[in-house]
C-alpha cells in the first residue's frame, strides 16, 4: 500500500499513443470501493495542471442498474468510445441511481486529450484495443465494503452483496487485473470508515 505517484501516471499516460482517434483512453479499473474514483479524479487533475484536456466519464453513469456490469459495455462503446474515436461529441443520459432508470439530463464530453474512464468494467477486454493504459486499483474487499457502505448507506448492502459476486466474477473472466499496466493500492482514499479515537 501506498501514496499514488500522479507524476508517474501522468509520464505514463503521456508516453503512450492514442488509440481512440486523437485521444489518449485511461482506465482506472478495480472492485468496487477500491478508490478507483479517488485515482481517476487525481490523474485528471495531475493531467490539467500539466496543460493536457482531459475529460472523466464514470462507468456507473452508463450501467443500467445494479445487474448490468456486462451489458454496460455496448452502451459505453457505442455511446462515448465511437463518437470521440471519430472526432465527435459523446453523449448520453447519465443512470439516475435514485429513479431507477436513465435520467432525462443529457450530458456531452467534446473530444478531450485524454479521457479517463472509471469503474468496474472500465478495463474490459473489449475496450483494450482502443486503451492507452490500463490502471487497476485493489483493496482488501472488507476494507472496500466498508468504504462503500460509509459513502452511500447501509441500505445497499443487500444488493451490494451481489453486485461484487458479479463484478469479481466480470474482473476475472476479463483478465483486468493480470492486463494493467500499472497495479496500485492507494494508503486511503476519502471515503475509508472512520475509526473511534
Amino acid at each position: 500500500m501506498g501514496e499514488v505517484d500522479y507524476p508517474a501516471l501522468v509520464r505514463a499516460t503521456l508516453g503512450a499513443p492514442p488509440r481512440l482517434g486523437d485521444v489518449r483512453l485511461v482506465a482506472v479499473d478495480g472492485g468496487t470501493g477500491a478508490g478507483k474514483s479517488t485515482v481517476a479524479a487525481g490523474l485528471a487533475a495531475a493531467l490539467a495542471a500539466a496543460g493536457r484536456t482531459v475529460a472523466v466519464v464514470a462507468a456507473d453513469d452508463l450501467l443500467d442498474g445494479w445487474s448490468d456490469v456486462e451489458g454496460a459495455g455496448s452502451r459505453i462503446r457505442d455511446l462515448v468510445l465511437t463518437p470521440l474515436a471519430a472526432g465527435a461529441t459523446a453523449r448520453y443520459h447519465p443512470y439516475d441511481w435514485h429513479a431507477g432508470r436513465f435520467g432525462d439530463k443529457v450530458r456531452e464530453v467534446a473530444p478531450p486529450g485524454v479521457l479517463i474512464l472509471e469503474g468496474v468494467g472500465a478495463g474490459r477486454g473489449m475496450f483494450r484495443p482502443y486503451l492507452s493504459l490500463l490502471i487497476y486499483v485493489d483493496a482488501p474487499l472488507e476494507l472496500r465494503f466498508a468504504r462503500v457502505l460509509a459513502r452511500d448507506g447501509e441500505e445497499i448492502a443487500g444488493p451490494l452483496r451481489d453486485w461484487i459476486a458479479d463484478e469479481t466474477a466480470h474482473l476475472a473472466a476479463n483478465g483486468t487485473r493480470e492486463a494493467s499496466d500499472v497495479y496500485l493500492i492507494p494508503t486511503e482514499c476519502p471515503d475509508d470508515p472512520k475509526e473511534d479515537v
